[in-house]
C-alpha cells in the first residue's frame, strides 16, 4: 500500500475526524500508550507488558511530518523508516545530476551525511489529561459557531501555556468524539540527515501491480541520522535489534501514528462517504494522475521531477479504490446497519437512554450539509500558490491574540509552520506551471466560468496562460523573498506586489468563509457523536479504543498466514524469492532487481528472512513503523498492506487483512551483502 498515502493529500482527503470507543475484536486496536489493552493481551496471549517496557518504546518511536512513522535504532542517533516515507526528501535532495530516489544512497562517514531541508521528526515526551479544562470552557448553551471559537481558544492557550513551561511542541489531541482531550508533548528534532537509501527498483521491487499485494519483495527502507548543536544526537531510548528471523505464531507490536480512521461512522456517513466522498477524491486523483504522467513525458529530467507526487497520486488513488470497493459491497452494510438498528432499538426502550437516539439523525442530516460544501473550495493545489496563502494567513493571524488564531498559526506551532514556509527545497517553475493551469481549469468547472471569483482568478486570460503569468512574475520560489515577507508581517504582504501573493489576497475571504463553514459543520457532528459515544457506552459498556488521529498508537499481532482464492499464502519470504520473482518476469521493467543486488547474488544468504505479514491493525501513516518482539527488540519495519487491509480505515478483520513489513534481519543482510555498508550495520542497535 505504501500506506502512508502522503500526508498532506490524507488531510485534504479528509477533514473531519471523530473518534469513539471501538469494541476490539481478534487483533484489533490501535491503543493509546497511555491506555494499553493489558487485560486482553493477557487473555489473548498471556503477555503483559509493563510501564518501563512501553516507555522505552514510545520513545524510541517517532513522527515524521511528512506524513509517516520511525524509530530511533542507534544510541548515536540513527533512525529507520521506509523509502517511501523518506521519498520526500530524497526527491528535494535530488538533482537533475544526483538522483537518490531512483539511484540511491550511502554516505562513509558523517560529513557526507545530507542535510534535509524541512523534516521535522517528533519524539513524545509526555501525555496530559487536560479534558476537564477543555469542556468547562465551552458554555453548554454554546451555538456551534461560538463553540468552534470557545473550544479553539482554550486548545490554543494550552498549548501555549505548554510550549512556554517545557520547550516542547505541544498539540492537544481530541479523542473519543470530544469526551477526552489529551495534551500531547513532544521533542522536536529538525536536523535530520541522510545516511541510506536503497534503489527505487528495491523499495518498490515489483511496482503498481505488487502494490497491495502479497507475497512480496521488498527493501522498503531509509535510514537517517537526527543531530543536535551539529553532532549526532546521544539517545538514551532506541531499538535493540533481533538477530533471529520470525516464526510463524510469534506475538509482535508495532508503534507508529495511524493516520485517520472512521470505524465509528454510522451508516450515513458511511453511505456519504460510498456516493460522495470517494468518487470526488478519485476523480481528482485520476486527473492528478494524467496530469503529472502527461508532464513526465516531456523528458528524463521531467520524469524525476514529478516522479514522488505522482507516486503518492497513484498510491492514494489505488488505495481509494479499494475503500470504495468496499462500501460498495452490500455486505459491508448488512452488520453496519445491523448492530446501529440494534443499538437504537434498545435507546428507545430505555427512557434514560432515549434522547441520545437523536443523534443519528442530526448525523444523517449533517451528511446534507457536507454534500453541500463537498465542491466548495477556492484552494489552487500548486506549491507557490499554497505557499502565497499561508504567508497571507500566517501574516493576518499573527494580528490576533494567540488563542483567536486559526490552530496552525499559533504560537506554539509557529516554529513547525517557519520550517515549512521557509524551506530551501527546490520549486520548479515547470510543474508549478502544469499544476496551477490545471488547478485553475479545474476550479473554474467546480465553480463555473461565470462565478465573480473564477473571473478575477482568471482576470481576463485562459488557465494556462494566467498561470503562466503568475508564476513569471512571483519570487516565492526565493527563500529570501518568502522570509522577508513573514518578517515584514501584514503590511508587507498589504504593500507586496508579487502576483501569487495579491491572488491568495484575493481569495482569503472566500477561502476562510468556506473553512468557518467546515468547522461549524465538524462541531455539529463531533457533538453528535459526543452522544453516540455516550449512547455506545450506556448500552454497550466502556473499553476499546478512539479512531487514529495521527498520533503515537499501539497495535498487536501474530505473524500469520493466510488463504486466499483456495491458495495458502505463506507469512513470510527471503532473498531467493525475490531473484525467482524478478526471473519469473523478466522483460517487465517494475520487476527488474538494481544493478547492486545482481552484482551480489552470490554474497546474498538467499534463505534470509525479507518481508513478512502479521495480524496487526494498521492505516495510513503507520508507514515505518517498527515491529518489536515480546522483549522490545525491533523485528520488522511496516511498509505496506495487503489488498484484503484496504477497508481498514473503516472496517477491520483479521481473516485475510495483514500488515506487511520489511523483515529487521533482511535489512541488516542488505545492507552487509548488497551496498557494502558493514560499518552501518554494526552500528544498529547499540
Amino acid at each position: 500500500m505504501k500506506i502512508q498515502l502522503r500526508f498532506a493529500l490524507l488531510m485534504f482527503l479528509f477533514t473531519t475526524t471523530v473518534s469513539l470507543p471501538m469494541e476490539s475484536r481478534g487483533d484489533e486496536g490501535m491503543y493509546l500508550f497511555n491506555d494499553l489493552p493489558l487485560q486482553t493481551l493477557k487473555q489473548q496471549h498471556d503477555f503483559v507488558p509493563d510501564a518501563q517496557w512501553a516507555d522505552d518504546l514510545r520513545l524510541s518511536s517517532v513522527r515524521f511530518n511528512s506524513g509517516g512513522s520511525g524509530s530511533f535504532i542507534s544510541s548515536d542517533g540513527l533512525v529507520l523508516t521506509n523509502h517511501h516515507v523518506a521519498s520526500d526528501t530524497l526527491h528535494k535532495l535530488s538533482t537533475s545530476e544526483r538522483n537518490l530516489i531512483k539511484d540511491g544512497y550511502l554516505a562513509k562517514t558523517h560529513s557526507e551525511e545530507l542535510k534535509t531541508p524541512d523534516l521535522e521528526l517528533n519524539q513524545l515526551v509526555s501525555i496530559e489529561d487536560v479534558t476537564d479544562r477543555v469542556n468547562q470552557a465551552v458554555k453548554a448553551d454554546a451555538s456551534s459557531d461560538d463553540a468552534v471559537k470557545q473550544r479553539r481558544s482554550v486548545i490554543a492557550t494550552i498549548e501555549e501555556e505548554s510550549f512556554e513551561k517545557t520547550g516542547l511542541r505541544s498539540d492537544v489531541v481530541t479523542l473519543f468524539g470530544g469526551a477526552k482531550y489529551h495534551l500531547y508533548r513532544y521533542k522536536k528534532y529538525t536536523d535530520v540527515r541522510l545516511v541510506w537509501a536503497p534503489e527505487t527498483a528495491a523499495a518498490f521491487f515489483g511496482g503498481d501491480a505488487d502494490n497491495f499485494e502479497y507475497p512480496r519483495f521488498n527493501m522498503d527502507a531509509t535510514i537517517m541520522r537526527v543531530y543536535e548543536d551539529g553532532k549526532p544526537a546521544k539517545l538514551e531510548n532506541f531499538l535493540r535489534w533481533d538477530s533471529e528471523p520470525l516464526r510463524e505464531g510469534e506475538l509482535v507490536f508495532v508503534s507508529g501514528n495511524p493516520g485517520r480512521t472512521q470505524r465509528i461512522f454510522t451508516v450515513a456517513a458511511l453511505e456519504y462517504l460510498r456516493d460522495d466522498r470517494l468518487p470526488y477524491i478519485l476523480d481528482f486523483l485520476r486527473r492528478k494522475e494524467i496530469l503529472m504522467q502527461q508532464f513526465g513525458l516531456e523528458g528524463t529530467e521531467q520524469t524525476r521531477r514529478a516522479r514522488d507526487e505522482l507516486f503518492g497520486i497513484q498510491n492514494a488513488r489505488k488505495a481509494y479504490t479499494g475503500m470504495l470497493a468496499g462500501l460498495q459491497d452490500p455486505q459491508t452494510f448488512v452488520t453496519k446497519t445491523a448492530r446501529e438498528e440494534q443499538l437504537l432499538a434498545k435507546l428507545q426502550n430505555n427512557p434514560e437512554h432515549q434522547k441520545l437516539a437523536a443523534a443519528w439523525q442530526t448525523i444523517a442530516e449533517i451528511q446534507d450539509d457536507k454534500r453541500e460544501m463537498l465542491k466548495q473550495t477556492v484552494s489552487l493545489r500548486s506549491e507557490l500558490f499554497d505557499t502565497a496563502m499561508q504567508i497571507v494567513l500566517l501574516t493576518s493571524e499573527d494580528l490576533k491574540p494567540n488563542d483567536q488564531r486559526l490552530h496552525e498559526f499559533t504560537d506554539a506551532s509557529r516554529e513547525s509552520k517557519l520550517q515549512s514556509l521557509l524551506s530551501e527545497a527546490p520549486i520548479y517553475r515547470d510543474l508549478e506551471l502544469a499544476k496551477l493551469s490545471d488547478e485553475i481549469s479545474r476550479l473554474t468547472i467546480l465553480r463555473g466560468a461565470e462565478d465573480k471569483l473564477i473571473q478575477e482568478i482568471l482576470a481576463g486570460k485562459g488557465p494556462r496562460e494566467r498561470a503562466a503569468a503568475l508564476i513569471e512574475a512571483t519570487k516565492l520560489d526565493d527563500v529570501t523573498f518568502r522570509k522577508q515577507l513573514v518578517e515584514g508581517g501584514h503590511a508587507a504582504v498589504l504593500e507586496s506586489s508579487d502576483p501569487m501573493i495579491q491572488l491568495a489576497r484575493a481569495l482569503e475571504s472566500e477561502y476562510r468563509r468556506i473553512r468557518e463553514r467546515n468547522e461549524e459543520i465538524e462541531e455539529r457532528e463531533r457533538q453528535a457523536y459526543a452522544k453516540v459515544s455516550q449512547a455506545v457506552t450506556a448500552i454497550e459498556g466502556t473499553g476499546g479504543y478512539p479512531d487514529a488521529t495521527f498520533t503515537l498508537r499501539l497495535a498487536y499481532g501474530t505473524v500469520k498466514g493466510y488463504s486466499e482464492d483456495g491458495e495458502q499464502i505463506e507469512p513470510t519470504t527471503n532473498f531467493a524469492g525475490a531473484y525467482q520473482h524478478a526471473a519469473a518476469h523478466q522483460g517487465q521493467t517494475d520487476f527488474d532487481l538494481p544493478e547492486s543486488w545482481m552484482k551480489a547474488k552470490s554474497k546474498v544468504n538467499m534463505d534470509t528472512q525479507l518481508n513478512f505479514v502479521c495480524t496487526a491493525d494498521i492505516i495510513g501513516g503507520n508507514s515505518g513503523s517498527p515491529v518489536v518482539n515480546r522483549k522490545g527488540e525491533l523485528v520488522g519495519l511496516i511498509f505496506d498492506g495487503n489488498i484484503q487491509s484496504l477497508t481498514s480505515d473503516y472496517l477491520y478483520s483479521d481473516a485475510q487483512a495483514r500488515a506487511v513489513s520489511v523483515s529487521g534481519v533482511g535489512i541488516i543482510e542488505a545492507l552487509r551483502s548488497i551496498y557494502d555498508a558493514g560499518d552501518l550495520a554494526d552500528s544498529i542497535g547499540k
